[in-house]
């Protein structure tokens, strides 16, 4: 394992390399809303190959700049990733988004099939079709992203009971605690921009698009997460060569709830 920083238009990402095998396999995994790459460290050393995580624009505990609004567009982040693949030299990948970091990778997906081997999205949408729910998502983190920049504690202990994670109260407490640290370590600013600037609101569109996909594709969602199953029947009526995981007792965060289930099937999926 071995960890370097990549200065992209002078935001600096922390980035984390694994070579577990021989394989030519090369995973890269794109963590959730106020997430880090060390989500993914029960996950990453267990997969065949090389295996890259990052801290996305502004996450991360070790995050040291405040990127404005504006810089959080998922345009900018999708280059922002094509320039991590250039400067580690790889030219495709098996590419896992989780949630946000799902919508990112499918956006990712659209722009650049040519360094996507195949497509793994947890737990994630294709964006909002309806004009005006776009717009009242808008609205909703504008208001989100005043109470962090208020309160941001409150808005953490506020997220963590949301009933998109209650399938969670079953952890154990110090992963539980774990993960409260992690989001309440988070720089807030960067947390209240991205939500104005990524958010599910104003991002693109994507489910007219969706036919265009061509890459094998596994959508994993947990079997307590009701609303992202109906999402991902959806998306598995639009993207060509989908396939549906169900993940047995999981919520919405189906890798750090079940991460041995989540590893098989990843390893599933690259040899279906």
């Amino acid at each position: 394992m071995s960890e370097r920083v990549i200065t992209i238009a002078g935001y600096p990402y922390q980035t984390t390399h694994y070579q577990n095998t021989a394989s030519s396999n090369r995973w890269l995994l794109l963590h959730g809303f106020m997430g880090s790459r060390h989500d993914f460290d029960a996950i990453a050393p267990a997969l065949p190959g090389e295996v890259l995580v990052i801290d996305l624009l502004g996450f991360g505990t070790e995050a040291p700049l405040v990127a404005p609004t504006t810089r959080f567009a998922m345009h900018h982040q999708i280059a922002d990733i094509r320039q991590i693949l250039f400067a580690y030299q790889w030219e495709k990948v098996y590419l896992v988004g989780y949630s946000m970091g799902g919508r990112l990778a499918l956006g990712f997906a659209l722009a650049h099939p040519e360094h996507v081997e195949t497509l793994v999205l947890e737990s994630t949408t294709a964006g909002l079709a309806d004009a005006q729910a776009r717009a009242a998502r808008r609205a909703a983190d504008a208001k989100k992203a005043e109470q962090i920049r208020q309160d941001f504690g409150a808005f953490v202990t506020d997220w963590g009971q949301l009933p998109l994670f209650a399938s969670q109260k079953h952890l154990p407490a110090a992963l539980r605690q774990r993960m409260f640290q992690q989001r309440l370590q988070q720089q807030p600013e960067n947390v209240a921009n991205a939500l104005i600037g990524m958010g599910t609101g104003v991002q693109p569109n994507f489910w007219p698009k969706l036919a265009q996909l061509r890459m094998k594709t596994t959508l994993i969602v947990g079997e307590q997460d009701l609303k992202f199953n109906h999402i991902a029947d959806q998306l598995l009526q639009s993207i060509p060569h989908a396939q549906k995981v169900v993940i047995g007792g999981a919520g919405h965060n189906t890798h750090f709830e079940q991460p041995e289930q989540f590893n098989m099937r990843l390893i599933q999926h690259v040899s279906r």
